[in-house]
């Protein structure tokens, strides 16, 4: 008697387990965990002033069980292509209007989804403030004048030397349009190298009370080391020209309120941009989870501003992305529950 009572009471424990495992495993967990079995082949950019938006993003989407075992790092061109193929499912590091350039490339198997940031980067030509004060230089055409370029030569040929960007990146293309179109190529010898470094070595002259010309964008750490306004200053344009797939933006390169520009409203020949999710369509829709958290994230320009500054500073490693990440998700947990239950509910 007391032996099959043990046996009713076993038999009901292992009933309660598999009921148990049954509901970890069954509808509730995968509504939890939505992208469980599914590897994500994402992509970040080659400036690492976008590589911690790329952890928040990576992080948030483990959180719906994903695997993002690998963040491939890729320049424009092989990324949008390998999106539109599939070869890669996503990254966060659109740059638009800048990226127009690539539409044709992916938009055949990928498209823009969501917002990073909207409407809040700026990009555009600096120099110091006090070459700019000393020599009334308040344009970019003022380049054209000898005795102005003379002042940012650092290799003695006469030029003026700025810092741009290297080849693959999208402002490299819309830089080299605009010395042909603003007639500056006599004028200007553009720094092609790794920008980060060469940024650097701008610093380094700066402080070393030297003369520097650079090409920038917002957010960017160079902008909290060096700022608009108290150190350095905005050049405008007399005329906007742009690409033909950035024709119709003319106007929006037109910005009131800059700080460190000559004139309100500053034109500063380039429009501001949104940064955006671009991903392939097709996994979008095998993963309404994903395309959803892809919608929803937002992240203020201020806090990649400050992600910025903590990086050039040193902290800057794999190790130190990830805890940056997870701290910025950490103190705005109620907007990332959110996004999160919105993602699990598209995926319903």
């Amino acid at each position: 008697m007391r032996m099959r009572a043990f046996t009713n009471i076993a038999a009901g424990v292992a009933v309660a387990a598999m009921a148990t495992a049954t509901l970890d495993s069954g509808p509730a967990a995968a509504q939890s965990m939505p992208g469980d079995g599914t590897t994500v082949k994402m992509a970040r950019a080659t400036w690492d002033t976008g590589w911690w938006q790329a952890e928040i993003y990576k992080q948030l989407l483990e959180k719906l069980g994903y695997d993002v075992a690998q963040v491939t790092t890729l320049d424009n061109p092989p990324f949008y292509q390998s999106v539109a193929q599939g070869d890669m499912d996503l990254w966060v590091n659109g740059w638009f209007p800048l990226h127009n350039t690539y539409e044709d490339t992916f938009s055949n198997g990928a498209e823009k989804i969501g917002y990073v940031a909207q409407g809040g980067a700026l990009q555009g030509y600096l120099i110091d403030k006090a070459t700019a004060e000393e020599h009334g230089i308040e344009y970019l055409s003022d380049m054209k004048k000898p005795e102005i370029a003379k002042l940012f030569d650092t290799d003695g040929n006469g030029k003026a030397n700025m810092v741009a960007c290297p080849p693959g990146w999208g402002c490299e293309e819309l830089i080299a349009y605009q010395m042909d179109a603003y007639e500056l190529r006599d004028s200007v010898d553009l720094i092609k190298a790794g920008y980060s470094a060469s940024m650097a070595d701008a610093l380094s002259r700066y402080n070393n009370g030297e003369s520097i010309f650079f090409y920038t964008w917002t957010p960017n750490w160079t902008v909290g080391l060096m700022q608009p306004g108290e150190d350095v200053v905005w050049l405008q344009v007399e005329e906007t020209k742009l690409p033909e797939d950035q024709a119709d933006l003319a106007d929006a390169a037109t910005v009131p309120g800059v700080t460190g520009c000559a004139s309100d409203p500053c034109n500063m020949g380039m429009p501001a941009n949104d940064i955006r999710p671009v991903a392939n369509s097709e996994f979008l829709d095998e993963n309404p989870a994903a395309a959803a958290l892809l919608e929803a994230v937002r992240i203020p320009v201020q806090d990649i501003f400050a992600q910025n500054a903590e990086m050039n500073e040193g902290a800057d490693s794999s190790e130190d992305l990830e805890r940056q990440a997870s701290e910025w998700i950490a103190d705005h947990q109620g907007e990332v529950d959110g996004w999160l239950e919105t993602a699990r509910e598209a995926a319903m």
